[in-house]
């Protein structure tokens, strides 16, 4: 992991597995800013402001789950690395999980797997801050199956910007044929495997 600091927005209710939580957390290689939320407000607001680079969220809070966090992250902040945290967790809840988007899922008995799933996570995602917002918007419609008529369309710009931002997308990445774009995007949560 290449960076200096980290910003984790922590979904939790409970003070006690915070606490756990921010222990491991401190753990980490380089220093971390946390906050948690417990409401879908305050998540909805902290992802604006705060701009995390993780979200740890609990899989089941009393007016919220970790499916419906997980789309307003990849709708808010989709170059953030989305952690399941959970005390148990049944083995459809888990491929639902990755396959909607999430990055990992760490049981709560088990914290010592989340400092390697939180390096894991962030350095596959360390490319995507090379990518302008607009760079972003056609990593995800491109790798959403969108052709280069119906991205310009859907952004108003021409096809040869589109084309001009695409290839950017692809030399920023280091990425150069569609299949492992897409292959990229699915593995980042840009875009679900379903789609």
């Amino acid at each position: 992991m290449n960076r200096s600091s980290l910003k984790v927005l922590h979904l939790e209710d409970s003070a006690a597995d915070a606490e756990q939580v921010q222990r491991e957390l401190d753990r980490m290689s380089v220093p971390v800013s946390t906050q948690r939320v417990d409401t879908p407000d305050a998540f909805e607001q902290a992802l604006r402001e705060f701009e995390p680079h993780v979200v740890l969220s609990d899989h089941s809070l009393a007016r919220f789950n970790s499916i419906a966090a997980l789309k307003l992250v990849q709708a808010r902040r989709p170059t953030a690395a989305f952690i399941i945290l959970s005390g148990a967790l049944d083995p459809h809840d888990i491929v639902t999980s990755l396959r909607a988007g999430a990055e990992d899922v760490v049981l709560k008995d088990d914290l010592s797997r989340l400092r390697p799933a939180v390096e894991a996570a962030m350095s596959v995602r360390e490319l995507l801050e090379k990518l302008s917002p607009r760079q972003l918007q056609v990593l995800r419609l491109v790798a959403d199956g969108h052709t280069t008529p119906a991205i310009a369309e859907r952004l108003n710009l021409s096809g040869k910007t589109v084309e001009t931002h695409r290839g950017e997308v692809m030399k920023r990445l280091g990425i150069h044929d569609l299949a492992r774009l897409v292959r990229y995007a699915v593995r980042v949560g840009l875009v679900s495997p379903e789609n």
